[in-house]
């Protein structure tokens, strides 16, 4: 895990909960859960990733809330309008309150606004989602006016991604007080209990939700990273519903009948990133004989473009994710804003192209690689980095891999430790542009842009073309300028997209699920079978 993560303590004792097969969980308000990835923080805003999102959103609200298919929907604003060109005002719900009955105002709003760029040591900005706001005014108690840096069409969608906080709760709350459970107090649907770090959550229901109470009155949210291990514990009734469902367990839950399945084309792009920082020596990369090239070779279009061209997408897709996944080359699939019509399919691989690109970048012989990723945080995201290695050494690139558990890889990623390594970026706005401000923008921690852009990638003429196309109000345009960055992204090789992931859930037949795009695993979102 990170620093930050390691000094996560629990902040009560947990309490033990009764094994109950899934009738007996559902009639006794207990839903036993487990998850494939692990929480990293209980902060809302220290790090921008799905696991952390999805815990936060089963104890923190947002202004909108982003439904099953990622179209932003009233939360804790009932509504949002325009009233100039560059500024919006929303207004709240009426009412509202946290969990320990302080009232949540728009001075609240104007506070978390303020508390993100504050956070320290964030491996994942939430400004990517706030960076266009200049400047907040607090109209009345239920209304606050965004003045943005111009127009800014996506602005709705974007603060559905931002947990909101109270200034008298949280004033001075650090991260550390989140994980300790002192500071974890939202408006949100469940109530934090306790907390095992990287282990297990406890939440209780909050009865004064503004929604609504949820069905259960307690969640066991339990960490599971290990794929086999998640399935068995489903199967023996020891779990009710688990997520990120190993493909190769598949067509035997479908066959159980004691089982059923949730499932859903997601937003989640599944890519290899690389070392675009560093002109000198790359650390994971030497010549033939392991000695340090003295240039970086990932610097070079022509060897990207060998990379990229060596990666059979396809055979990744039937082989590995067993059917379970889309070949892509952007980060939008087919029927979606923003996506590319000429970017798709993608390109078939060629390694008689690739070693010409190669060998014209200087590298006739190719050179050694380490190519660095998570085994515990995607589907088969070990075996797909395996099957990368090997599509590299077929064009002289002779590859080694080292995976690792994800909360110990992201820290490294996120402090430019290594020379390429698979990672993935969740659509959660239901469109390309904020990926492409975090993934692809170049780096500036003032302005937000480039958040999880682990390589350092940098294009002036992306970065141009991406800040004109957020300013843009008519969606078309807007569109129309969002596919011609993203091929420029492509033409200059700057990651290689692999695939989109299919999101499977499993539960025991006691239990429904309404599946997400975005693929958070909420227990606001089970319910007991009708």
């Amino acid at each position: 895990m990170t620093s930050i993560a390691r000094g996560w303590i629990p902040a009560l004792l947990a309490f033990a909960l009764p094994v109950l097969d899934g009738a007996a969980g559902a009639s006794a308000q207990v839903l036993r859960m487990g998850v494939g990835a692990q929480v990293t923080a209980l902060d809302p805003h220290f790090h921008n990733i799905s696991p952390n999102n999805a815990f936060a959103s089963m104890v923190f609200d947002n202004l909108l809330e982003m439904d099953p298919n990622s179209r932003p929907v009233a939360a804790l604003a009932e509504s949002w309008r325009p009233v100039g060109e560059d500024v919006w005002e929303f207004r709240l719900r009426e009412g509202l309150r946290f969990q320990d009955g302080t009232p949540f105002t728009a001075d609240d709003v104007a506070f978390t606004l303020a508390r993100i760029p504050t956070v320290l040591n964030s491996p994942g900005s939430f400004q990517t989602y706030t960076q266009s706001i200049r400047s907040v005014e607090v109209v009345d108690a239920r209304t606050i006016r965004f003045r943005t840096n111009g127009p800014d069409p996506l602005l709705p969608p974007n603060l559905a991604q931002v947990p909101m906080l109270s200034r008298s709760i949280h004033g001075n709350a650090t991260t550390e007080d989140f994980n300790a459970g002192r500071a974890a107090i939202g408006t949100g649907p469940f109530r934090l209990v306790a907390s095992q770090p990287g282990s297990r959550v406890t939440l209780e229901r909050n009865d004064a939700y503004w929604g609504g109470p949820p069905a259960w009155q307690r969640v066991d949210y339990r960490m599971i990273t290990s794929p086999a291990a998640r399935t068995a514990a489903l199967l023996a009734g020891d779990v009710d519903i688990i997520d990120q469902v190993p493909t190769a367990d598949l067509e035997r839950i479908r066959r159980d009948p004691r089982l059923r399945l949730s499932e859903i084309d997601s937003l989640r792009l599944v890519y290899l990133h690389f070392d675009h920082m560093r002109t000198g020596p790359s650390p994971f990369i030497t010549d033939n004989d392991g000695r340090p090239l003295d240039r970086n070779p990932l610097k070079d279009l022509r060897v990207r473009q060998a990379l990229s061209l060596a990666v059979d997408r396809n055979a990744i897709v039937a082989r590995v994710m067993e059917g379970q996944a889309t070949a892509i080359n952007q980060f939008m699939p087919p029927g979606t804003f923003g996506h590319a019509p000429e970017l798709h399919p993608p390109p078939a691989p060629d390694i008689a192209v690739a070693r010409r690109l190669l060998a014209e970048a200087g590298f006739p012989d190719g050179f050694r690689l380490v190519l660095h990723g998570p085994n515990d945080r995607y589907p088969n995201d070990a075996r797909i980095t395996q099957a990368v290695a090997q599509m590299w050494t077929r064009i002289g690139i002779r590859t080694t891999v080292d995976v690792s558990p994800f909360a110990s890889f992201v820290g490294r990623a996120s402090r430019q430790e290594f020379s390429a390594f698979l990672v993935s970026w969740g659509s959660s706005t239901g469109e390309p542009s904020a990926g492409m401000r975090s993934v692809l923008a170049s780096f500036d921690r003032a302005l937000g842009t480039g958040s999880v852009n682990r390589g350092r990638y940098a294009n002036p003429a992306f970065d141009a073309q991406l800040g004109a196309a957020v300013r843009e109000l008519n969606d078309a345009r807007r569109e129309a300028m969002l596919q011609g960055a993203m091929r420029l992204a492509m033409a200059d090789a700057a990651i290689i997209p692999i695939h989109l992931q299919r999101n499977v859930w499993a539960m025991q037949t006691g239990f429904e699920h309404t599946p997400r795009t975005d693929e958070r695993t909420r227990p606001q979102d089970a319910r007991p079978a009708r």
